[in-house]
């Protein structure tokens, strides 16, 4: 079984990707896992033409297909997003977006396998919990549509910086024994 887990951040050092990392080594006695960064794929923004609502294929050929790959040969994925002005960053946003041929409520659509669970975890600076629900929100609706089981999300706050992981190390590493 593989686990795919995504800093939906660009910022491959930061508090994002070194949850990320505890997540990863967590995962790794019971998946294959391979983590990646939003920031490892170039893509275009979507140009709303919806040529891929005709044909289930997008006009534009970029790494769009290669990160839908990954998502593709994963059994798991958990998608790790901190709070940029209270959502998902726009990295995250413009591949969602780019996912349009795989969405379920057109067809034709492409598909990747069925079966798969997905997972989210958000974290933001802040104190309010607010932030962290439009984070797993936006991420589980892509979920849906792309046929993903939402099996269960972790919301973190006061994280700002990759320092304040480490106390909260033990809820990270509690949410992942149940993946």
């Amino acid at each position: 079984m593989r686990a795919l887990i995504i800093n939906c951040s660009p910022v491959r050092d930061g508090a994002t990707a070194e949850i990320v990392r505890i997540a990863g080594r967590e995962l790794a006695g019971r998946y294959e896992t391979k983590a990646v960064c939003i920031d490892d794929y170039r893509f275009a923004f979507c140009r709303g033409c919806r040529s891929c609502h005709r044909t289930a294929k997008c006009v534009m050929e970029d790494d769009v297909q290669v990160l839908m790959n990954e998502f593709a040969a994963a059994d798991v994925i958990l998608a790790v997003s901190p709070s940029y002005w209270a959502d998902i960053p726009g990295q995250f946003k413009a591949f969602i977006d780019r996912c349009t041929p795989w969405c379920n409520t057109h067809k034709p659509h492409a598909t990747i396998p069925a079966g798969k669970k997905g997972y989210a975890i958000a974290l933001r600076t802040g104190p309010s919990m607010r932030e962290c629900e439009r984070i797993i929100g936006s991420i589980e609706h892509f979920y849906g549509h792309m046929e993903i089981a939402c099996s269960g999300s972790l919301r973190l706050t006061g994280i700002e910086f990759r320092e304040a992981v480490a106390a909260r190390e033990s809820e990270i590493v509690e949410f992942c024994k149940g993946i």
